[in-house]
């Protein structure tokens, strides 16, 4: 019975390392395991159906997304930085 209490938890960690976008170190603390052992956990469960194609890919396109997302942020820090400076430049 604690085998697959334990299994289970594994599991559950492995689809949350693999599928929330959260960084693995966030997740093992959230978890409360070592950020070590939780990669253990993830690269023995990587190719079993832990984590269904659909979420993997759902997770691939969301890591896509936030790194788009990052970088448009930066550009617009950017475009109002340089309006802020030739705002103040005076003819």
């Amino acid at each position: 019975m604690g085998t697959t209490r334990t299994d289970e938890f594994r599991a559950d960690a492995v689809r949350i390392a693999l599928t929330s976008g959260l960084a693995r170190k966030q997740v093992a603390a959230d978890l409360g395991v070592g950020l070590s052992t939780l990669n253990k956990w993830v690269a023995a469960h990587r190719d079993t159906d832990v984590v269904p194609q659909k979420d993997q890919e759902l997770a691939r396109e969301n890591e896509r997304l936030r790194r788009e997302n990052r970088i448009l942020k930066e550009e617009r820090d950017i475009l109002k930085k340089a309006t802020a400076f030739f705002a103040s430049q005076k003819p």
